[in-house]
């Protein structure tokens, strides 16, 4: 079996941070206020022939479903002002460096002020050397063997994009393998059973995922390779879930378990290894002084915060700030000792609802290591 690589090597920036488990109600479409919708195709590398069937499956999906479409390759419609009319944009099959610094920008702006996004298949093949987009796509493109059927596992069921599938899902298409794995990082919904088809290299392989971004929502399908895929009803249906979901329609927001690693700024804080944590790995080498930002998390109105713990130091305080490390505190909870490095309890406090950014925690107590953190909640 003959693997295709479009690109070599890793690209540096910081990856997806979002992830674990998602404690929250079952999501269905409810009636909705028309919205618009822009699905954008440009590439510049390798071009999709499926392209324009996407955007007619998706054109009709929206005339059935209460939501008007506009398509474009034109990256002159990524500002603010443009953006706005939009709930959600579907990067369809995109490829290579498609939006300029501005650009990118404003696309930034959209989603963590609330807007969605939804990722096709070569959306993961699109600006490697932009680490936001690698946050908000969850995983790039690495290989992918030949076009060859598949058995995929329904690992959630709740979700508008996969509460139409079965447990299993056997579906032909280009299965892409990524540079990582973003389960850490997401909600997965899908993954692939690699002892089902040939050139499959990761192992755990998810290949359908979301997550909030900011105070908006990322939805990613490593599926839709083929122009048979677009008119195939099971598929339509996941794809027609991604977007609602990605638009805000009939979601209940979730309550999002993140692991404490998974930090996009941070002093003083290192990842650690530990077999008893949520992905082997924690926050950790906590001194006083240190701090964690985690700018994909929003802090705007959340009321109750939570993290899984442990403490073979001398324990400490966690101070929950909104916008930056000095930022406003909207509530503390004290961390004891919890008599070893792999004995993890869970702590909670209640925050004030004022907050506006982006969520930073900062850390305080006695000499040398204080504690580390495998994973929190903020609701």
């Amino acid at each position: 079996m003959t693997t295709f690589t479009r690109r070599e090597g890793l690209v540096g920036g910081a990856l997806l941070v979002v992830g674990g488990a998602l404690g929250w109600q079952p999501l269905t479409a409810a009636a909705a206020a028309p919205y618009q919708v822009l699905v954008f195709s440009k590439t510049a590398g390798f071009r999709h022939d499926s392209i324009p069937a996407g955007i007619q499956a998706i054109r009709d999906l929206g005339a059935a479903n209460g939501f008007t479409v506009t398509a474009t390759e034109d990256s002159a419609v990524f500002t603010t002002s443009q953006l706005a009319a939009y709930k959600a944009v579907v990067f369809l099959s995109t490829t290579g460096d498609i939006l300029n610094a501005t650009q990118q920008t404003a696309f930034e702006t959209y989603v963590n002020g609330g807007g969605g996004y939804v990722g096709v298949h070569a959306a993961a093949d699109t600006e490697y050397d932009w680490p936001y987009y690698g946050t908000l796509v969850g995983a790039w493109f690495h290989s992918h063997p030949a076009i060859q059927q598949v058995t995929a596992r329904v690992e959630d069921r709740t979700h508008l994009s996969t509460s139409h599938l079965g447990a299993t899902w056997v579906r032909t298409d280009e299965l892409y393998n990524y540079r990582t794995n973003p389960r850490p990082n997401v909600h997965v919904l899908i993954n692939l059973d690699e002892s089902t088809y040939s050139g499959g290299n990761m192992g755990d392989h998810p290949i359908a995922w979301y997550h909030a971004q900011g105070s908006g929502r990322s939805f990613y399908t490593g599926f839709g390779h083929t122009i048979e895929s677009y008119s195939d009803t099971a598929f339509r249906k996941h794809l027609l879930g991604g977007i609602q979901y990605a638009a805000g329609v009939g979601a209940t927001p979730p309550v999002t378990s993140i692991e404490g690693e998974a930090f996009t700024s941070q002093s003083g804080v290192q990842v650690a290894g530990h077999g008893g944590a949520s992905g082997g790995q924690t926050l950790g080498y906590i001194d006083n002084g240190d701090w964690a930002g985690y700018s994909q998390v929003s802090t705007s109105g959340k009321t109750s915060f939570s993290a899984r713990i442990s403490s073979g130091g001398a324990g400490g305080t966690i101070r929950i700030r909104s916008g930056s490390a000095t930022g406003p505190i909207l509530g503390t909870v004290t961390v004891p000792v919890t008599g070893g490095w792999d004995n993890f309890q869970t702590i909670s406090t209640t925050l004030n609802g004022s907050g506006t950014g982006p969520l930073f925690l900062t850390f305080s107590g006695g000499s040398g290591a204080l504690f580390d953190i495998d994973t929190f909640t903020i609701s």
